[in-house]
């Protein structure tokens, strides 16, 4: 079948089509996103605008039909910090199925690093042991880690990169005694939620999932992603911590240049820097591994999951299209 999913997130608006079946792995088909900062919509109350209202339905129109035009047979909808922590939020989302027949999923910050440790277990499998993930969106910074499907623990905290670059960073390039401010800030928020990881013990595998981890690594030397989802791509602490003080220095413009950072982002990646250097440091992580799968995923395998346990018919057991075990 053909799912859509839709992402509301604080820098992009991002429909995503699949094709799967219970069992299977996701495999893409067809994608249509735009960027949207809703937060550069908001007033002095923290309520989104009409026009960021505005912006936002007829997006979501236009991945409605998107997804109709390519003859999706589900579709899922949701969002995260942008509207979530925005002062007029619920209202939002009744204006959104009001005008588009589409309800938007409201995820907390810890559900979002529960689903998102998901797809990273299904990724990388049983074997692999303990998983601690992080991810870094635009408005918060998830963490979660466990040995099973679900993480024993999962913690969200207010350090994305977008909200940390317009909260502390004003300047380009930003001003060194903000910078020192800003790592300080985020020190001390990751030290006050990483003590509740600790009785779990030092993690087999650290993973880094989100954009912002993804640029980090490429601008370290990791391969582009023309290379494919199964090339192996790693982001070291020792490499972060320099490419943090190179950020430092540079322009926004100059920023732009480097390989991984688009337009869109590159005012936010120092933001995104120091809170990835402040994880590995806090969490005593030297090396992460960066997973191509992320919160989309995790809600794309959730709703498969439950499709087959709620089908009617016997599950398969070698595959759709595939004799039965035992079968003559």
């Amino acid at each position: 079948m053909r799912l859509g999913v839709l992402d509301i997130g604080s820098n992009t608006v991002h429909l995503l089509l699949v094709d799967a079946h219970p069992g299977a792995r996701p495999v893409p088909y067809a994608s249509h996103k735009r960027p949207l900062q809703l937060v550069s919509y908001l007033d002095s109350e923290g309520r989104i605008s009409d026009e960021g209202q505005q912006e936002l339905v007829g997006f979501i129109r236009q991945a409605r039909a998107f997804a109709s035009d390519h003859r999706a047979e589900d579709f899922l909808a949701f969002c995260t910090s942008a509207i979530r922590e925005a002062g007029n939020g619920a209202d939002v989302l009744n204006r959104v199925e009001a005008e588009t027949s589409v309800v938007l999923q409201e995820l907390s910050g810890d559900e979002e690093a529960a689903m998102t440790f998901q797809a990273v277990r299904r990724w990388y499998g049983w074997g692999t042991g303990s998983i601690l993930n992080l991810d870094i969106g635009g408005g918060s910074f998830e963490m979660a880690m466990g040995h099973d499907e679900l993480p024993e623990v999962a913690r969200s905290v207010p350090l994305g990169a977008g909200r940390l670059t317009r909260e502390w960073l004003p300047g380009d390039p930003p001003a060194p005694r903000d910078v020192k401010k800003l790592r300080r800030y985020i020190r001390q928020t990751l030290k006050e939620s990483a003590v509740s990881f600790a009785p779990l013990g030092e993690p087999h595998l650290v993973a880094g999932t989100s954009k912002t981890f993804r640029s980090l690594a490429r601008i370290a030397g990791a391969a582009p992603s023309a290379a494919g989802p199964f090339v192996r791509r790693t982001l070291r602490l020792q490499d972060l911590a320099l490419w943090a003080k190179r950020l430092e220095a540079m322009s926004v413009a100059d920023r732009t240049n480097l390989d991984g950072v688009s337009e869109l982002r590159a005012r936010q990646v120092l933001a995104g820097a120091l809170v990835a250097e402040a994880a590995f440091e806090v969490f005593n992580v030297t090396e992460m591994d960066i997973c191509p799968w992320a919160l989309r995923e995790g809600l794309i395998l959730r709703r498969f999951d439950t499709l087959m346990f709620e089908a009617e018919e016997p599950m398969p057991s070698v595959g759709v299209g595939h004799v039965h075990l035992g079968s003559r």
